[in-house]
């Protein structure tokens, strides 16, 4: 859609906040019981979610928590997934046959199940031991249950204080951040639009996004070549493939691992004239302290994203829901 409708946006991201009872009210009874671990099982880009709310934990928590890839499971297995692991997943449609399939198998286990199914009235929404059903805002969502069980183990202090500011001034200044994007969106989708190929760089709570945009966004829905890398292993390998023209977006938070994109940034005009650096600290979040700012960064990206595709859509002329293979052929 070329036009942001800001008034929607806001209302579909205050809408997801307010799961945050529900959630609370699950965790809250879960957490009570006693378990071993947390897992997030997901697979395209809710397995990049998944990697998001890992990397959201891991430097706050001492709690085990870790992604799953479904299709993966199906053959390998997790020896760590036991009946005292919460697994926690979402699906747009309730039917993607690889989440589908893991979670039947997963439930022989007797793991508890957490599944934000968009649609209510699919199969996987009855197949886990608690259903949420929103549609949109999964890293939010995701993010919720994560900061709940910090907030249980006293490992996130400021959780009221933080989400006090969420509810006041997130999806307000969220959906601002989106609606003035196309000063940069439409000029890099007029330079991009039909690259050869195109370098994603990304790290920390960036990274899942990053690898989800470049793959189910350009190459899915655009059908633009991509290739995503995080950020800490870019000057092992993937730079000395850049010259003058190779198009390259870094995108740099303001979360711990700032530094490992600032370092690409900082060496990319050495070696390219051809990148773009969209940094967070670039765009207002007012009503949010600076100390959550970090926190939220994959927000303030993916409104940005969010703008370059609808861009990109449109001079292109290809809609983003078209696929040529995707739920058309058998695989």
């Amino acid at each position: 859609m070329r036009t942001v409708e800001k008034a929607t946006l806001v209302n579909k991201m205050n809408g997801a906040l307010a799961l945050r009872s529900e959630i609370n009210d699950f965790v809250d009874n879960f957490y009570k019981q006693g378990f071993t671990n947390i897992c997030w099982l997901g697979i395209g880009g809710t397995y990049a979610s998944s990697m998001q709310a890992v990397i959201h934990m891991k430097e706050k928590t001492a709690l085990e928590t870790f992604y799953q890839n479904a299709a993966e499971y199906l053959v390998t297995g997790n020896k760590r997934i036991t009946d005292k692991t919460l697994v926690i997943t979402s699906s747009v449609t309730g039917n993607t046959v690889e989440v589908v399939d893991a979670v039947k198998e997963i439930s022989k286990i007797g793991a508890t199940i957490l599944g934000f199914i968009d649609d209510e009235n699919a199969a996987l929404a009855s197949m886990v031991s608690k259903s949420i059903s929103y549609p949109e805002n999964e890293q939010l969502k995701f993010f919720m249950v994560a900061d709940r069980f910090m907030y249980l183990t006293g490992e996130f202090p400021d959780y009221e204080e933080f989400y006090q500011e969420l509810d006041d001034h997130f999806a307000e200044d969220i959906a601002n951040i989106e609606v003035n994007a196309d000063k940069l969106a439409e000029p890099f989708a007029q330079q991009h639009h039909d690259d050869d190929i195109h370098y994603f760089v990304g790290a920390g709570n960036q990274w899942g996004a990053t690898y989800s945009y470049a793959m189910c966004y350009w190459e899915e829905q655009h059908w633009i070549k991509t290739r995503a890398i995080e950020a800490a292993e870019f000057f092992h390998g993937m730079f000395e493939i850049i010259d003058r023209d190779t198009p390259v977006t870094v995108y740099v938070g303001e979360d711990s691992q700032r530094p490992l994109s600032e370092r690409v940034a900082k060496f990319l005009p050495e070696i390219c004239g051809n990148y773009t650096i969209i940094d967070t600290k670039d765009y207002e979040l007012p009503g949010i302290s600076e100390k959550y700012r970090g926190t939220l960064s994959p927000f303030v990206f993916h409104a940005i994203n969010n703008r370059i595709d609808a861009n990109i859509e449109h001079i292109n002329r290809h809609p983003m829901d078209i696929r040529r293979y995707y739920r058309a052929l058998k695989y």
